[in-house]
């Protein structure tokens, strides 16, 4: 009898995470997105203080100083870049991947893990596409140039800020010559 009760109390006190869903690796999703790669090679770009003070400036938290791109190369052809990033929904957290164009427009945005036991549908097809072809120039904020989804309002909020960083970053990075 005490085991069981040992066992219903663990049930009764799992977290909100217990609806956690992978649906893909970082490796996946990078191949999605670029299906004609031939290697991902991963680079560090280390913003420094000016770099983060232009960030914060453009109303971009950079929260980290410290990233890791992925290049997704075809022999000596840059195709683009892949960032996987974590963002908290509403009380867990969310893995996102952003596929970037050469240019810095976003290709493509893939739900690695959903952890949340409401909001799901960011991962629907329909609302990651609103982020394809923006640029660092776009506003790519919720209730601007992107939809709200009733339900979802803080995974679409914190996503779509990610996905702004992200995309921010990178074209930072880019114009640097850090990215080649």
């Amino acid at each position: 009898m005490r085991l069981t009760l040992a066992a219903v109390s663990a049930a009764a006190l799992a977290p909100a995470s217990a609806f956690a869903v992978d649906y893909m690796s970082a490796e996946q999703a990078a191949k999605l997105m670029f299906p004609d790669a031939d290697r991902f090679e991963s680079r560090d770009v280390v913003l420094d203080a000016t770099q983060m003070q232009k960030l914060a400036a453009q109303g971009v938290q950079a929260r980290s100083a410290k990233w890791t791109i992925k290049v997704a190369h075809h022999g000596t052809t840059v195709l683009g870049t892949v960032v996987v990033d974590d963002v908290v929904g509403k009380f867990e957290l969310i893995t996102y991947a952003v596929g970037l164009a050469a240019d810095g427009t976003v290709k493509q945005v893939e739900i690695l893990s959903y952890r949340e036991s409401h909001g799901q549908e960011i991962r629907l097809p329909a609302w990651r596409r609103q982020f394809v072809g923006k640029t660092v120039a776009s506003p790519i904020q919720v209730g601007e140039d992107i939809a709200n989804i009733s339900g979802a309002t803080l995974s679409c909020k914190h996503v779509t800020d990610g996905i702004k960083r992200i995309v921010s970053i990178v074209d930072l990075a880019r114009r640097s010559g850090a990215l080649g």
